[in-house]
C-alpha cells in the first residue's frame, strides 16, 4: 500500500482502506492514529520490510495515486500517538458524525486505560526503566522477554503506550518493533546529571576517568584542512553552491546506489578528502594524550580520513570506515588503499585489475570461437557478435572502503558497543552534530549515568549532555590540557616546533594562548570559548534557564516560610 512516491498509505480517522466481504470496514482513529506513528518510528528504527508488510496487513490497497491527508491525521503524528491520551481523542472520533462509533470507540479506550493502570507499579516501572537506561535495549529484551516472558502487549504499558485490538496480533517480530520503538523513545530521554556544570568539573572527570570513550566527527579535521560535511560552509554547502555534478542532493555523492550507476562521479570529487599530506589537529592528540596516559576505552570516529591513525591512536574504531582499503563491487577482492591513490588523484576511475583480466580472458576466448564461426558464416556476422558479447562482460569498479549511505556499518561497530557499554565511565563528544545513525545513537545507548561532555562550534539540539563546550574544537581540548597540566603530544614530523602547554604560574590559559577566557551562560553547564556558533540557541536557552531558576528559587522559598519564626515572617510582610 504505498503512494507514487514510496510513502505507506495508512487508514485516516475517518475513513476506511479494507473491505471485509465486500462491505466496507472502519478502522477506530486509535488504530489509525497508531499505525501511522510505528511506521513513521521506522525512520529512527531499524525495520525489515517483512515487518512493514506484517503491519499494513488487512488494509486493501487504495488507488496508488491516493494520499492520505496530513489534515485527517495529527501533524505531530509521530511516537506521542502511541500513548492513550483518551480524553484527547474524543474529538477526532467525533468528526466522523457516527454517535454509535463514538460510544464504541469510547468504551474500548477507557477499557484500554483500565487495562494499563493496573498493569504496572510506579516502583516497578521505575525499576524497569532503571535496567533499560543503564544495562540497554538487548539486556532489557532477555530479562523481560525471554527470562521473564512478559507478554509485549504488557511491557509497552510500562511505556505508556496501550496498543489498539487491531494491533495486538501481530508476528512475533513486529511485536518485537513496536517494543524497540517504545525503548528508542525512552533512551532519548536522558535526564542531565545535575552534579557536573562547569569545567573545573569537566578537568575533574577527565582527571578521575579510566576507561573513556570519545566519539568524533569532522569538526575535529577541518584545521588540518578538510572540510566538514553539515556546517553552512561545509563540503555539502560546497557542492551545493557549485553544482558542478548534476546531483539532486550533495549527499548522493556519498550513496552507495548513485555510485553504482554512476562512479565517475565520486572519482572526479573524491581527491578533495583523500588523506594526503595532513597534519593531525590539536584534538587528535588530546586524544592520544588520554589514550598515552591509560585512560581511553575507545574512540569511535566518524572520519574517513585516517589521522588517528597517523597520530598513533591504537584504540581507534573508525565507525564509517576509511580508505586505508579499497572492495571491488563485483567480485569483492580487497586491496590496500595505496594502490588507488593515483586513479583517486587523477580522477580516474580505478577498475579491478582480477576483474580485467578475467575479461581480457573471456574476450580472447569468445573472439576464438567467433573467429571460428567466422570461416563458416562470414566476418560480418563475427564483428556484430563480438560488439555485442564485449558489452555483456562486466567490470568491477573499486570502492574505497568508507561507509556510504544505504550501506550497513560493519559488525565492529555493534560488537564494540556491546563491549564497551558495561565498561566506561566517561564520554566526550567532539566534533559533530550527531546527524547520521547509527553512531548518532551511541549517545542513547550507554548508559545514563554516564557523565557526558560535549565539545562543539555548535549545540547539539537533540542530545543532553552534562556540560557543554561550545567553540572551536582545537582551542577547547588547548584549553582543558592546560587545566590539566598536560603536554600535546607533537604533531608527526613537527616535533621540534611545538611549544610546551604547561601552565607557567599566574597565568591563565587565554593569556598564553592569546585567546580570551570562556564565558559562562547564565550560571548554566554551557560554556562559550572563541569560535563559538550558539546565536539564537543560547539566548533562548539563558532566557529558559533565568526563568526556571526564578521559578526554583520561588518554591524553594515558599517551602521555607512556614519554618521561620513569627519576627521574619513579620519583616518580610511588614
Amino acid at each position: 500500500m504505498c503512494t507514487l512516491n514510496g510513502q505507506h498509505n495508512v487508514p485516516n480517522d475517518h475513513e476506511t482502506a479494507a473491505r471485509d466481504n465486500g462491505k466496507p470496514k472502519t478502522y477506530s482513529a486509535l488504530y489509525a492514529l497508531q499505525l501511522r506513528a510505528f511506521i513513521d518510528a521506522a525512520e529512527d528504527v531499524d525495520v525489515d520490510p517483512d515487518t512493514i508488510e506484517d503491519l499494513l496487513e488487512g488494509l486493501e490497497d487504495r488507488d496508488e495515486e491516493e494520499e492520505v491527508q496530513e489534515s485527517d491525521l495529527d501533524d505531530d503524528s509521530d511516537s506521542e500517538n502511541l500513548a492513550l491520551p483518551a480524553h484527547e481523542r474524543h474529538s477526532a472520533i467525533e468528526e466522523s458524525g457516527d454517535l454509535d462509533d463514538l460510544e464504541v470507540e469510547t468504551e474500548v479506550i477507557e477499557q484500554l486505560k483500565r487495562e494499563a493502570d493496573g498493569a504496572w507499579s510506579k516502583e516497578e516501572i521505575r525499576k524497569m526503566m532503571h535496567h533499560l537506561k543503564e544495562r540497554g535495549m538487548s539486556s532489557f529484551v532477555r530479562e523481560y522477554v525471554i527470562t521473564q516472558n512478559i507478554p509485549i502487549v504488557k511491557l509497552l504499558f510500562a511505556f505508556g503506550i496501550s496498543l489498539c485490538p487491531e494491533l495486538r496480533n501481530k508476528q512475533p517480530q513486529t511485536m518485537l518493533y513496536f517494543l524497540r520503538v517504545a525503548m528508542s523513545k525512552e533512551l532519548h530521554l536522558r535526564e542531565k546529571l545535575s552534579q557536573y556544570n562547569t569545567i573545573a568539573d569537566a578537568v575533574s572527570l577527565i582527571q578521575a576517568s579510566k576507561r573513556m570513550v570519545v566519539l568524533t566527527g569532522a569538526g575535529i579535521s577541518v584545521s588540518c584542512g578538510i572540510p566538514d560535511f553539515r556546517s553552512h560552509n561545509g563540503l555539502y554547502a560546497m557542492l551545493k553552491e557549485r553544482g558542478t555534478y548534476e546531483l539532486d542532493d550533495p549527499q548522493q555523492m556519498f550513496d552507495i546506489h548513485y555510485f553504482r550507476e554512476n562512479p565517475a562521479v565520486f572519482y572526479s570529487f573524491a581527491s578533495q578528502i583523500y588523506p594526503s599530506n595532513f597534519i593531525p589537529s590539536p584534538c587528535h592528540r588530546f586524544i592520544k594524550a588520554i589514550e598515552d596516559r591509560g585512560k581511553l576505552l575507545r574512540n569511535y570516529t566518524q572520519n574517513i580520513d585516517t589521522l588517528e591513525t597517523l597520530t598513533g591512536i591504537t584504540r581507534v574504531l573508525q565507525c564509517h570506515g576509511s580508505f586505508a582499503t579499497a572492495t571491488c563491487i563485483q567480485c569483492k577482492r580487497r586491496i590496500p588503499g595505496n594502490e588507488i591513490e593515483k586513479d583517486i588523484m587523477e580522477h580516474r576511475v580505478p577498475f579491478c585489475t582480477v576483474c580485467m583480466e578475467a575479461k581480457r580472458a573471456a574476450e580472447e576466448v569468445r573472439q576464438a570461437a567467433f573467429r571460428k564461426k567466422a570461416k563458416k558464416r562470414g566476418r560480418k556476422e563475427w564483428e556484430e557478435g563480438s560488439d555485442e558479447e564485449d558489452e555483456a562482460i562486466p567490470v568491477g569498479v573499486m570502492k574505497p572502503d568508507i561507509t556510504f549511505f544505504g550501506e550497513k556499518l560493519a559488525d565492529d561497530f555493534d560488537h564494540a558497543l556491546e563491549d564497551d557499554r558495561d565498561k566506561v565511565d566517561l564520554l566526550i563528544v567532539i566534533g559533530t552534530s550527531l546527524k547520521v545513525s547509527p553512531v548518532s545513537e551511541i549517545l542513547s545507548h550507554l548508559p545514563h549515568s554516564v557523565p557526558q561532555i560535549l565539545i562543539n562550534k555548535t549545540p547539539v539540539r537533540h542530545i543532553n549532555p552534562d556540560i557543554v563546550l561550545l567553540g572551536n574544537a582545537d582551542d577547547i581540548v588547548q584549553h582543558l590540557c592546560e587545566q590539566l597540566a598536560w603536554e600535546l603530544p607533537p604533531p608527526v614530523g613537527k616535533r621540534l616546533e611545538v611549544p610546551s602547554l604547561a601552565r607557567p604560574a599566574k597565568r591563565t590559559s587565554g593569556e598564553m594562548m592569546g585567546k580570551p577566557e570562556p564565558t559562562r551562560v547564565a550560571k548554566s553547564h554551557v560554556w562559550l570559548f572563541e569560535g563559538a556558533e550558539g546565536g539564537k540557541w543560547v539566548r533562548d536557552f539563558e532566557r529558559r534557564f533565568l526563568e526556571e531558576n526564578v521559578e526554583s528559587e520561588s518554591r524553594a522559598m515558599q517551602g521555607r516560610v512556614p519554618n521561620e519564626g513569627p519576627e521574619v515572617k513579620k519583616s518580610r510582610t511588614g
